[in-house]
């Protein structure tokens, strides 16, 4: 099989617990170093957090594993001070089609909207996402340890700390921490150390997994084939990632031996079929996989707080997997941050679990109806399915019951408790809990876009429509925001002008803030650390928000 891809070896340092014979003590531990472990580490390094990181590997992941990554992740990358190499190096796209046979039944485009800066989707293999981040992770040594080839054996938890066992080349060795991170994956054996429950359902299917190495004219788009003439009666699904590697998923049926079905005798035929004509290509990795779908009930276990993979498991169809485990670590962090600093009571980190568990289940909703519709267990469903997909090609509202996989969109947290529900009426989607639209803005380093200039800490965004003009009173309430045990930081937006000395001032270069917004002078803000709307009025109170600064951290 070909490669395009060499995988780097991770050494293996004698830590000092081996080498002075002592028990550690760090604030973090993260178990894992996948792309939700390295998030975590990442996120909490930057923030200023002692982590350190286990792996009991020392490379990336084995073939292209995960290959989807979202507008949002893409956003949180960002955020943690890495995306554009993602961007660079993955295939953008925003559109997917869906055919019955040979024919086209539906489109979406996951980017209707002019003036964002992230694409809907790039497609990048996992083994360069897992690589960027160790690169990343190894810019942050002064606050982030990683140890390769050091694998977690023993957990037990206490009411001040966690001791963890670990098991190296070199012989075992004890540490604690105040706090373990588990991103060990769908397995989890700290799950199963610690006699946790997941809940949920498996689905008798099997699909193979082939990433084609070939040059090929078809369009960066997401196409899904519903018993198409190369593979009758299932359903076929293709990709195009970085280095012209091609993902092309084959349905095969719970029947299909996994291991006679890997052999390059049966996949190389199938693909031939597919592709139609005698173009060269090949293997660069083969895999059979099942899916399931299943949660823990809780997410935080005292001082053992599970994330990803580890805490809750999505079918493939819809690309919510690592999208969903990097959305975990990105409203994770903040909270801990808050909690280890002692600004933040640990019940803070209970609506860890009350808002991704709430995202979970929304995620496993969407991957259920996904995997149903793409492999129908009763002739009922099929029959229905069928129907659908016939009417879809000539009338519209069947295309909207076409599911070839509801593709990963960032969660919408309106139920949380931290929210300050509005007393103030709004149009548009930026209600308290939405994600934030992002915006082309001009700041003081000059053309931009407003998510950069977010996240990371509580900030307030203020509206006007001169910032030359701002009204000194409001001037002050927004300096004083600054103030205090948990600081905000005032951000003036206007069409144009400057405000005074020590307010950052964000021009709305085409007023598409104003618009996704909705905001009219004297709009004001609140947005919490992972880019998510926390409150917001139609005039400048600073007691109004600090008092929703409290709710959002558990403090009210």
């Amino acid at each position: 099989m070909q490669k395009t891809f060499t995988y780097p070896k991770f050494e293996f340092v004698q830590p000092p617990e081996l080498t002075e014979g002592k028990t550690g003590h760090y604030p973090v531990v993260v178990v894992g170093a996948g792309p939700v472990g390295l998030s975590a580490a990442i996120d909490l390094a930057q923030q200023g957090q002692d982590v350190l990181l286990l792996d009991n590997d020392d490379t990336v992941s084995i073939g292209s594993r995960g290959v989807c990554y979202a507008k949002r992740a893409l956003e949180v990358l960002d955020r943690m001070g890495c995306g554009d190499k993602f961007v660079q190096k993955g295939v953008s796209w925003d559109v997917g089609r869906t055919f019955l046979r040979e024919g086209e039944v539906f489109n979406f485009n996951l980017r209707p909207e002019a003036d964002h800066h992230r694409p809907g989707m790039i497609n990048l293999q996992q083994y360069y996402l897992e690589e960027y981040l160790i690169e990343r992770a190894r810019q942050l040594s002064d606050k982030l340890q990683m140890r390769f080839k050091s694998n977690v054996i023993s957990v037990v938890p206490g009411e001040d700390q966690v001791t963890v066992r670990v098991e190296t080349p070199d012989g075992p060795y004890s540490l604690t921490t105040d706090w373990l991170v588990v991103a060990d994956g769908a397995r989890s054996p700290i799950r199963t150390m610690l006699g946790l429950d997941i809940e949920g359902k498996i689905f008798m299917d099997r699909f193979l997994i082939a990433d084609v190495v070939m040059k090929a004219d078809f369009p960066a788009e997401r196409w899904f084939w519903f018993d198409p003439p190369f593979h009758p009666n299932q359903s076929v699904l293709l990709h195009k990632q970085a280095d012209n590697v091609w993902r092309i998923d084959f349905q095969l049926g719970w029947d299909a031996d996994p291991v006679e079905e890997r052999k390059p005798e049966k996949v190389i035929p199938r693909i031939q079929a597919m592709l139609g004509d005698e173009r060269e290509f090949e293997l660069e990795w083969v895999s059979i996989y099942t899916f399931q779908c299943r949660r823990m009930n809780r997410f935080n276990h005292g001082r053992v707080l599970f994330v990803g993979d580890a805490a809750h498991q999505v079918s493939p169809f819809g690309a919510r997997g690592a999208n969903s485990g990097i959305q975990d670590t990105d409203n994770l962090a903040w909270k801990l941050k808050l909690v280890m600093d002692g600004q933040a009571p640990a019940t803070l980190l209970d609506t860890y679990t009350e808002e991704r568990g709430w995202a979970a289940d929304e995620n496993i909703m969407n991957s259920t109806r996904s995997t149903d519709f793409i492999t129908p267990k009763s002739a009922t469903s099929k029959t229905f399915r069928n129907a659908v997909l016939e009417l879809a090609a000539n009338y519209p509202f069947a295309r909207a019951l076409v599911n070839s996989g509801r593709l990963s969109v960032p969660s919408w947290l309106a139920t949380s408790s931290l929210n300050t529900p509005d007393a103030d009426a709004f149009k548009g989607n930026m209600i308290p809990g939405a994600p934030m639209a992002d915006a082309p803005v001009q700041a003081a380093g000059g053309d931009g876009w407003l998510l950069h200039q977010m996240g990371n800490r509580f900030q307030a965004l203020h509206y006007v429509e001169d910032a030359d003009a701002l009204d000194a009173g409001a001037a002050q309430a927004l300096s004083e925001l600054q103030a205090g045990g948990i600081p905000v930081e005032p951000i003036v937006v206007a069409r144009k002008g400057q405000a005074p000395a020590g307010l950052k001032t964000l021009i709305d270069t085409k007023g598409c803030v104003a618009q996704r917004y909705d905001l009219q002078p004297g709009t004001t803000y609140l947005c919490r650390p992972d880019q998510h709307v926390a409150g917001r009025w139609r005039a400048l109170d600073a007691a109004k928000i600090k008092a929703a600064v409290a709710r959002a951290t558990g403090n009210a």
